[in-house]
């Protein structure tokens, strides 16, 4: 299991007690090995998938040891434990957190003093085991969660014409059909609760994709996925599309035609997170930028 941020604190510091010059990666590794992480651990991305999870814990570590006064950098990527962060260690501490941080002066000078009236217990509840990143891409998840469970039920309350036309434009935000009125024209056949027809696959045309889709309350079974591939072969078509705004059986999800055959399932969960993915229907409230010191500027080797 990856340690939180402030369980890094303590060994980070201890590897650093030599007092010789490390760099990141050494850091990383060692780490690393202190904690027994294994490769899947290791190659665990945030949510958001720009950086790795554990490299980034180790960094806010760092960044609140700088604020402290216990490290200092030597050049890009490289740093080394200062007076101050070996007179610490003197204590023989079991632990190292925020809540203790915020009792070193120049941590305090940096990141803030504690407010009056505040006591060591309030602060202590404001200790949290994730980096700022981390909270930020966990609350983005559960906005983009929320969005998506709001956009599937207004589709399910919508009316099959309104259903057609929003398949319609998604698929052309992906890059298929061409235009809305090319794909129109191929996708308009209605039926009962659904639409089904044959889309371009690119804007030239140069292949095609069969389509249908299912506005449904009840779960998609392998028995529909196998009546639309047989659909496929009547349309002597070898691509398709199954969307539906339920979800598919473990069995409908398993099936693989035995011919060349592909289909591409995308349930109700899917659908809603491919239009927020495209901007279909939903509208941009506010955008936050995460930036970061750019070394090469001051000349940093």
């Amino acid at each position: 299991m990856i340690p939180d941020f402030q369980t890094i604190m303590l060994p980070f510091l201890q590897i650093l007690s030599d007092g010789e010059e490390h760099t990141t990666n050494e850091t990383n590794q060692k780490l690393a090995e202190y904690f027994n992480l294994t490769e899947d651990e290791l190659n665990e991305f945030l949510p958001s998938g720009a950086a790795k999870t554990f490299p980034n814990r180790v960094a806010w570590a760092k960044s609140h040891f700088k604020m402290a006064g216990f490290i200092e950098n030597i050049k890009r990527s490289s740093f080394k434990i200062t007076e101050a962060g070996k007179l610490f260690l003197e204590t023989k501490p079991t632990e190292i957190n925020l809540r203790i941080l915020k009792t070193i002066p120049a941590y305090q000078e940096r990141a803030g003093r504690i407010k009056e009236g505040e006591s060591a217990s309030d602060n202590d509840k404001l200790a949290i085991d994730l980096t700022p990143e981390e909270i930020l891409e966990n609350s983005y998840l559960r906005i983009r969660e929320n969005l998506a469970q709001e956009l599937l039920s207004k589709i399910k309350k919508s009316s099959p014409a309104f259903f057609e036309s929003l398949v319609v434009e998604l698929l052309v935000k992906m890059g298929y059909g061409g235009s809305i009125k090319d794909a129109g024209r191929s996708i308009g056949r209605t039926g009962d609760e659904g639409i089904d027809g044959v889309i371009k696959e690119d804007k030239l045309g140069l292949d095609v994709i069969y389509v249908q889709a299912k506005r449904w309350e009840s779960v998609v079974g392998r028995p529909e996925i196998q009546k639309f591939v047989g659909a496929l072969a009547g349309q002597g078509a070898k691509k398709g599309v199954f969307i539906t705004t339920s979800r598919f059986t473990h069995d409908a999800k398993e099936y693989q035609p035995k011919n060349e055959t592909k289909i591409v399932l995308i349930d109700g969960e899917r659908l809603a997170e491919l239009m927020i993915d495209h901007n279909l229907a939903v509208s941009t409230v506010n955008v936050f930028e995460i930036k970061r010191i750019d070394n090469d500027y001051f000349g940093d080797e």
